[in-house]
């Protein structure tokens, strides 16, 4: 199911995730590329650390893929994280294992305690990269609103990163943006 496109301040219409399934949401972003560009910033650790979270791959299928979150160091200023999400204030690990691996063009691993996934798909498109995100086996709408709110701004960051401009609040557009996605996913 597409999620109707809703214009904001920070986003354009076609940045929004979309439903593939009840328990899967798709979202693509066209980078600045070449590819093995994107792919470094999605499996080496300090680069990975400047949009989403750091942590050590094994990079093979079955390798361990840990994800230590920062969100208060995304963007300056730190903005808080709301109440809901305040256990996150300080920082969180995941223990993950890749199940794609396949450079530089293929990467999933197993994601938290939650048992879902994601897989990271790159196709270069002339001097740009196409990257599409899927993330499977949510287990609940409020799971859905986060993760599809969590990849957006995630990938926002890691656009302004690859274009070397300044990055929105990762906070306080995560608030703005799973309100969104609530208004766009079915209830």
């Amino acid at each position: 199911m597409s999620l109707a496109p809703r214009a904001t301040a920070d986003a354009h219409a076609d940045d929004y995730g979309v439903l593939t399934a009840p328990d899967t949401v798709r979202i693509e972003r066209l980078l600045p590329g070449p590819v093995q560009r994107v792919w470094d910033y999605l499996v080496q650790p300090d680069l990975r650390a400047t949009w989403f979270a750091g942590g050590e791959f094994e990079p093979r299928v079955g390798g361990r893929a840990d994800l230590v979150f920062h969100h208060a160091d995304l963007t300056t200023p730190d903005d808080r994280p709301p109440p809901k999400y305040a256990q996150m204030r300080d920082g969180f690990r995941m223990e993950n294992r890749m199940t794609h691996f396949d450079p530089p063009h293929c990467l999933g691993y197993t994601f938290g305690d939650r048992d879902s996934h994601v897989l990271f798909e790159l196709t270069p498109e002339g001097d740009r990269v196409r990257l599409v995100v899927t993330h499977t086996r949510l287990s609940s709408r409020e799971q859905t609103l986060s993760i599809s709110a969590g990849w957006h701004i995630h990938l926002d960051i890691l656009h302004a990163r690859l274009e070397g401009r300044a990055p929105p609040a990762f906070w306080n557009r995560h608030t703005a943006l799973e309100a969104e996605y609530g208004a766009r996913i079915p209830g």
